[in-house]
């Protein structure tokens, strides 16, 4: 019997698998592709979920260098925001990589820790009881193996098998008037990339090479590889042509060529990219915005697009809540886990699709075309020049603004928050930033007031919980971090410590 199963290994269920075996759990990967998706697919992550990498040691795998350093600027609804002037209070971190290349990094790490990930396995059915869940799959040979596991996990995608056959209802909304089409294409002498993101175009100058809005759609073209710029547009359109390969004609080149010249209303001729280099031609007509109505049946578990969908980070999304469902479920197969900890996991993490579904869709508003939505863009451009205003969307877009509640009545900061990033000088007297101490995936107490008082407190739980002396400025006294990297107590009380301690990992 495997300790978790599960269905699906793209970047979700990859990372729920690395981050299940750090905290000593046995899961079971199940993908139905016999090879990794080469399709092109996201080009990077944005937001906190930058800094939970580097908190794996993943972030320069992953193409990043040293310590994550805030965005200068960033886009919401096609509209820049000058995050800059946010100083030291800047929430927004960016990690350009390829999916693909995502998923080598998370496939590779998850193999260096013994997960065992099993490709070409077409999950069909499961069911479940009090003591387990029988999950009926069919390999590539064609025949049929049941599998048993402790707990199930979909991360099989929007079209979750594990969310219809569990009886999770995904609600939400489609604009099905909304038509994208993206494509990557070979350079050109007809468009140069200008400094501060900007390009040139012939027969139109110079304009915003991200997301520039005209009154016939949006145009981009971004250059994440400069001999093969990626090029997107996006349309309102009263009959839509389908999407390919499902209703509708494969997408084409001279498609994309003269979707670019309605929105721009030049004409820009477009070649492949060069011979050998990954290709694309991708339409979506409508944007679709999805929400589980939960996350749990039982022992059954969605994340990532089985749990919410839309036109936005929801990878971003997805790999956070790989790390707040992993530490629970492995607690909870160790016996430790307190009442209610996987429930947890569900409420926390609705509410951060909550808020995903929420600016996707103000975003997509903003880019429609129309005098009116023209107007609320010159509106909403006002409201940006104001800091507080911007820290807000900033936080919002980075995905830092939602507060767990961790059962304080009134908790000190950064309780609740995911933990800032800290450098620290530790009781054997090297210098470290937080983000080393946290490479493991379990508890932390991060003890910073030179004293014993809080050492003897969390005695009782040194089996699950590490304590690390150390000094810092700015920051409370004390810090109780989970192993999804939010803090559960923050201060020097030595019962209130022992309060968290005992609310999250159980008496000691």
């Amino acid at each position: 019997m495997f300790d978790v199963i599960i269905v699906g290994g793209g970047p979700a269920g990859l990372f729920l698998a690395c981050e299940l075996r750090l905290a000593g759990a046995r899961p079971l990967v199940l993908e139905r592709r016999p090879e990794p998706d080469p399709a092109d697919k996201a080009h990077g992550l944005a937001g906190q979920v930058v800094r939970l990498l580097d908190n794996r040691g993943l972030l320069e795998r992953c193409g990043g260098r040293g310590a994550p350093v805030p965005a200068p600027g960033f886009f919401f609804g096609g509209m820049p925001l000058p995050l800059h002037v946010l100083g030291s209070d800047n929430p927004m971190y960016l990690l350009p990589v390829n999916q693909r290349d995502l998923e080598r990094v998370l496939g590779e790490r998850a193999a260096e820790l013994g997960a065992e990930v099993r490709r070409g396995w077409d999950v069909l059915s499961f069911s479940q009881n009090d003591d387990q869940v029988d999950v009926v799959a069919r390999g590539a040979d064609g025949i049929e193996t049941t599998f048993t596991t402790r707990y199930l996990v979909g991360c099989d995608g929007g079209h979750s098998l594990v969310r219809r056959q569990a009886g999770i209802a995904f609600l939400g909304t489609s604009d099905d008037n909304v038509v994208d089409r993206t494509a990557l294409i070979g350079p050109s002498d007809r468009f140069r990339f200008a400094p501060g993101g900007r390009v040139v175009i012939e027969g139109l100058g110079e304009i915003p090479a991200h997301f520039h809005r005209t009154e016939r759609g949006v145009f981009t073209l971004l250059a994440h590889d400069p001999e093969r710029p990626l090029v997107n547009t996006a349309e309102w359109e009263d009959h839509p042509a389908g999407d390919f390969p499902g209703p509708g004609a494969p997408m084409t080149m001279a498609e994309m060529e003269d979707s670019v010249e309605r929105v721009l209303g030049v004409r820009l001729p477009l070649t492949a990219p060069p011979e050998g280099a990954p290709t694309l031609l991708r339409r979506q007509c409508g944007r679709n915005s999805r929400l589980a109505d939960r996350y749990r049946d039982g022992r059954v578990f969605i994340a990532g697009d089985a749990a919410h969908v839309s036109h936005g980070p929801t990878l971003n999304l997805a790999l956070q809540d790989a790390a707040n469902l992993a530490w629970k479920l492995a607690a909870t197969l160790q016996g430790w886990a307190p009442e209610g900890l996987l429930d947890s996991y569900g409420s926390e993490r609705h509410a951060s699709g909550e808020r995903v579904l929420m600016h996707t869709q103000a975003a997509t508003a903003l880019m429609a075309p129309g005098g009116d939505v023209t107007a609320l863009r010159l509106l909403f451009a006002e409201l940006l020049g104001h800091t507080e205003n911007l820290h807000l969307v900033a936080a919002l877009l980075a995905g830092a603004d939602v507060r767990y509640d961790m059962g304080e009545e009134h908790p000190a900061a950064p309780t609740g928050w995911f933990v800032p990033s800290l450098e620290l000088t530790t009781g054997d007297g090297h210098a470290r930033r937080l983000a080393e101490l946290l490479r493991d995936a379990s508890p932390l107490l991060l003890d910073l007031t030179g004293g014993n008082d809080l050492a003897a407190t969390a005695e009782p739980w040194n089996d699950r919980v590490r304590r690390v002396t150390a000094t810092a400025a700015d920051v409370a006294p004390a810090l109780l971090i989970r192993p999804d990297g939010y803090v559960a107590w923050a201060g020097a009380d030595p019962d209130s410590l022992k309060a968290a301690l005992t609310r999250w990992f159980s008496p000691g």
